[in-house]
């Protein structure tokens, strides 16, 4: 209110007067209120800058990796997760075969960084005569450069739990919702299922 009151004089007098108001009255009325200046805010933050710890990132909440080894290690470590479960936690293998979208790409001790998006397949673990393999959906495969693999998918399954049966029966339905889907999202939809059922069944004959 009090910040108007020079505007408001400068109206009154020129109504008074018939003329235009004094240009004292007018630069006050035209003037830019000053800025209030809270110097106990100041004062405190200048007191807590030295004390407050940068912001966070990611990257804080991690594990450092340990250092890339100067030989090569006679195993390759792995750790096999999905998002409810971690189904492999630093085991030590001989080598595993990811299905790539690029192809199947296998990894043994001292394989090159890399990063593989993950395609419906069989993942295998190899150590020794063991061989454990895991019908996976999709995901990405980090291959770091001190021999550890972190393989990271949407579902997987051991594949002695596959129903042949069921994966036939999948097959035919979802090439049926094909031949009939009339819109391109259920088009899709289908597609995506005869892909899986697909995968899944050449997993079971392989």
């Amino acid at each position: 209110m009090f910040r108007l009151a020079p505007r408001l004089l400068s109206r009154a007098t020129a109504a008074r007067t018939g003329g235009p108001a004094p240009a004292a009255v007018r630069s006050m009325a035209d003037a830019p209120a000053a800025a209030a200046v809270d110097t106990d805010f100041e004062e405190t933050w200048k007191k807590m800058i030295p004390t407050l710890e940068p912001p966070k990132t990611p990257l804080s909440f991690m594990q450092a990796r340990p250092p890339t080894p100067s030989s090569i290690p006679s195993k390759l470590t792995v750790n096999f997760v999905l998002p409810y479960k971690s189904e492999l936690t630093a085991k030590e293998v001989d080598m595993v075969i990811i299905p790539a979208t690029t192809g199947q790409m296998g990894v043994l001790p001292g394989h090159v960084a890399t990063i593989a998006e993950l395609k419906p397949g069989i993942l295998s673990v190899h150590n020794g005569n063991d061989v454990s393999k895991y019908f996976v959906s999709s995901g990405f495969a980090f291959v770091h450069a001190n021999s550890v693999a972190d393989v990271v998918a949407v579902e997987a399954v051991p594949v002695e739990h596959i129903d042949p049966d069921l994966v036939q029966k999948g097959l035919v339905e979802f090439q049926q919702k094909l031949n009939s889907a009339s819109t391109d999202l259920a088009k899709a939809e289908a597609q995506i299922g005869i892909d899986v059922h697909s995968a899944l069944n050449s997993a079971l004959t392989a």
